[in-house]
Protein backbone atom coordinates (compact mmCIF):
# COMPACT_ATOMS: atom_id res chain seq x y z
CA UNK A 1 0.00 0.00 0.00
CA UNK A 2 1.54 3.44 -1.00
CA UNK A 3 1.44 6.13 1.73
CA UNK A 4 0.88 8.72 -1.02
CA UNK A 5 -2.07 9.06 -3.08
CA UNK A 6 -2.16 12.79 -4.65
CA UNK A 7 -5.30 13.12 -3.81
CA UNK A 8 -4.58 15.82 -1.93
CA UNK A 9 -2.13 17.76 -4.24
CA UNK A 10 -5.23 20.26 -5.59
CA UNK A 11 -5.30 21.60 -1.74
CA UNK A 12 -8.26 19.26 -0.05
CA UNK A 13 -8.29 16.16 2.43
CA UNK A 14 -11.03 13.49 2.62
CA UNK A 15 -13.10 13.75 5.83
CA UNK A 16 -14.03 10.89 8.03
CA UNK A 17 -17.43 8.58 7.08
CA UNK A 18 -16.68 10.87 2.81
CA UNK A 19 -16.65 14.81 1.86
CA UNK A 20 -13.78 16.54 0.71
CA UNK A 21 -12.53 20.00 2.63
CA UNK A 22 -10.12 22.51 2.05
CA UNK A 23 -6.79 21.64 3.98
CA UNK A 24 -7.54 25.07 5.34
CA UNK A 25 -10.71 24.59 6.43
CA UNK A 26 -11.48 24.64 10.25
CA UNK A 27 -12.27 21.10 10.70
CA UNK A 28 -8.29 20.00 9.74
CA UNK A 29 -6.79 22.37 11.28
CA UNK A 30 -9.14 21.69 14.81
CA UNK A 31 -8.10 17.93 14.51
CA UNK A 32 -4.16 18.84 13.10
CA UNK A 33 -4.12 20.49 16.24
CA UNK A 34 -5.25 17.53 18.14
CA UNK A 35 -3.01 15.09 16.40
CA UNK A 36 -0.09 17.79 17.18
CA UNK A 37 -1.50 17.41 20.96
CA UNK A 38 -1.07 13.84 20.91
CA UNK A 39 2.49 13.94 19.66
CA UNK A 40 3.33 16.11 21.83
CA UNK A 41 1.80 13.69 24.88
CA UNK A 42 3.44 10.99 23.27
CA UNK A 43 7.13 12.68 24.16
CA UNK A 44 5.88 13.38 27.63
CA UNK A 45 5.10 9.47 27.97
CA UNK A 46 7.81 8.19 26.52
CA UNK A 47 9.93 10.59 28.46
CA UNK A 48 8.62 9.59 31.85
CA UNK A 49 9.15 5.65 30.26
CA UNK A 50 12.42 5.96 30.20
CA UNK A 51 13.00 8.11 33.67
CA UNK A 52 12.37 5.37 35.67
CA UNK A 53 15.15 5.58 38.17
CA UNK A 54 15.15 2.43 40.65
CA UNK A 55 12.84 2.16 43.61
CA UNK A 56 9.61 0.91 43.41
CA UNK A 57 7.46 3.86 44.11
CA UNK A 58 9.05 5.61 41.93
CA UNK A 59 8.74 3.15 39.29
CA UNK A 60 4.93 2.53 40.03
CA UNK A 61 4.43 5.98 39.36
CA UNK A 62 5.99 6.77 36.25
CA UNK A 63 4.27 3.30 35.16
CA UNK A 64 0.79 5.26 36.26
CA UNK A 65 2.01 8.42 34.33
CA UNK A 66 2.42 6.63 31.05
CA UNK A 67 -0.61 4.31 31.65
CA UNK A 68 -2.89 7.75 31.98
CA UNK A 69 -0.92 9.20 29.25
CA UNK A 70 -1.58 6.40 26.80
CA UNK A 71 -5.36 6.76 27.66
CA UNK A 72 -5.75 10.30 27.18
CA UNK A 73 -3.68 9.27 23.45
CA UNK A 74 -6.49 7.24 22.68
CA UNK A 75 -9.07 9.54 23.76
CA UNK A 76 -7.91 12.33 21.49
CA UNK A 77 -8.30 9.70 18.60
CA UNK A 78 -11.65 9.82 19.04
CA UNK A 79 -11.58 13.97 19.55
CA UNK A 80 -9.86 13.70 15.87
CA UNK A 81 -12.72 11.35 14.67
CA UNK A 82 -15.66 13.54 15.63
CA UNK A 83 -13.45 16.53 14.00
CA UNK A 84 -13.11 15.41 10.93
CA UNK A 85 -16.47 14.32 10.55
CA UNK A 86 -19.01 16.66 8.32
CA UNK A 87 -22.26 17.57 9.62
CA UNK A 88 -23.97 15.31 7.67
CA UNK A 89 -22.95 12.32 8.98
CA UNK A 90 -22.39 12.74 12.93
CA UNK A 91 -25.10 10.31 12.79
CA UNK A 92 -22.58 7.85 11.92
CA UNK A 93 -20.48 8.57 14.88
CA UNK A 94 -20.32 6.02 17.86
CA UNK A 95 -20.33 7.60 21.33
CA UNK A 96 -16.54 7.08 23.32
CA UNK A 97 -15.15 5.99 19.80
CA UNK A 98 -15.70 8.20 17.47
CA UNK A 99 -17.76 10.80 19.42
CA UNK A 100 -16.42 12.43 22.51
CA UNK A 101 -18.73 11.84 25.51
CA UNK A 102 -19.78 13.96 28.44
CA UNK A 103 -18.63 10.85 30.59
CA UNK A 104 -15.37 11.19 28.67
CA UNK A 105 -14.79 15.03 29.83
CA UNK A 106 -16.39 13.79 33.71
CA UNK A 107 -13.41 11.31 33.73
CA UNK A 108 -11.27 13.49 32.71
CA UNK A 109 -12.52 15.88 35.53
CA UNK A 110 -11.81 12.72 38.61
CA UNK A 111 -8.55 12.53 37.17
CA UNK A 112 -7.52 16.46 38.04
CA UNK A 113 -8.95 16.24 41.28
CA UNK A 114 -7.09 12.72 42.23
CA UNK A 115 -3.78 14.27 40.74
CA UNK A 116 -4.38 17.32 42.39
CA UNK A 117 -4.83 15.59 46.29
CA UNK A 118 -1.21 14.42 45.46
CA UNK A 119 0.94 17.60 45.87
CA UNK A 120 0.61 21.34 47.57
CA UNK A 121 -0.40 23.39 44.47
CA UNK A 122 1.56 26.57 43.44
CA UNK A 123 -0.02 29.58 44.51
CA UNK A 124 1.63 31.68 42.05
CA UNK A 125 2.67 31.07 38.04
CA UNK A 126 5.18 28.70 37.42
CA UNK A 127 8.24 28.48 35.25
CA UNK A 128 8.35 25.24 32.77
CA UNK A 129 11.43 22.74 32.81
CA UNK A 130 12.05 21.90 36.75
CA UNK A 131 12.28 18.21 34.65
CA UNK A 132 12.24 16.83 31.44
CA UNK A 133 8.66 15.32 31.98
CA UNK A 134 7.26 17.97 33.24
CA UNK A 135 8.61 20.09 30.92
CA UNK A 136 6.82 18.19 27.74
CA UNK A 137 3.81 17.73 29.65
CA UNK A 138 3.80 21.92 30.02
CA UNK A 139 4.53 21.39 26.14
CA UNK A 140 1.73 19.55 25.33
CA UNK A 141 -0.89 21.16 27.60
CA UNK A 142 -0.12 24.74 25.28
CA UNK A 143 -0.46 22.98 22.17
CA UNK A 144 -3.73 21.33 23.88
CA UNK A 145 -4.60 24.55 24.37
CA UNK A 146 -4.35 25.66 20.69
CA UNK A 147 -6.45 23.16 19.59
CA UNK A 148 -9.09 23.91 22.29
CA UNK A 149 -8.79 27.48 20.46
CA UNK A 150 -9.63 25.50 17.07
CA UNK A 151 -11.33 23.43 17.92
CA UNK A 152 -14.33 26.27 18.50
CA UNK A 153 -14.46 27.33 14.69
CA UNK A 154 -15.15 23.39 13.68
CA UNK A 155 -16.66 21.49 16.65
CA UNK A 156 -20.79 21.34 16.00
CA UNK A 157 -23.47 22.51 18.93
CA UNK A 158 -23.42 20.37 21.88
CA UNK A 159 -19.86 18.90 20.82
CA UNK A 160 -18.00 17.82 23.98
CA UNK A 161 -14.52 18.02 22.52
CA UNK A 162 -14.23 21.34 23.34
CA UNK A 163 -14.45 20.78 26.98
CA UNK A 164 -12.96 17.65 26.82
CA UNK A 165 -9.72 19.84 25.40
CA UNK A 166 -10.34 22.07 28.04
CA UNK A 167 -9.79 19.59 31.29
CA UNK A 168 -7.26 18.29 29.04
CA UNK A 169 -4.85 21.30 29.22
CA UNK A 170 -6.24 21.49 33.29
CA UNK A 171 -5.10 18.24 33.76
CA UNK A 172 -1.92 18.36 31.53
CA UNK A 173 -0.54 21.19 33.93
CA UNK A 174 -1.71 19.40 37.03
CA UNK A 175 0.55 16.44 35.81
CA UNK A 176 3.36 18.76 34.98
CA UNK A 177 3.42 19.88 38.73
CA UNK A 178 2.75 16.47 40.40
CA UNK A 179 6.05 15.55 38.26
CA UNK A 180 8.19 18.32 39.23
CA UNK A 181 7.52 17.78 42.97
CA UNK A 182 8.21 21.22 43.98
CA UNK A 183 7.99 24.00 41.01
CA UNK A 184 10.03 27.14 40.49
CA UNK A 185 7.40 29.96 40.34
CA UNK A 186 7.88 33.26 38.92
CA UNK A 187 8.51 35.11 42.32
CA UNK A 188 11.85 32.51 43.50
CA UNK A 189 13.24 33.08 39.83
CA UNK A 190 15.59 36.03 40.44
CA UNK A 191 17.23 34.64 43.50
CA UNK A 192 17.42 30.93 42.03
CA UNK A 193 15.57 28.63 45.10
CA UNK A 194 12.40 26.90 44.31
Amino acid sequence: MDIYTRKGDDGTTGLLYGGRVRKDDPAPAAYGDVDEAQSAIGVARAHAAAAVPDGAHVADTADELVQLLVRIERDLWVAMSELATASGNRHKLSAGTSLVTESMVSDLEATIDDVMGRFEAPREFVVPGETVVAAHLDVARTVVRRAERSALAAAEDGSQVVPYLNRLSDLLWALARWQEGRSLTTRSVNDGSS
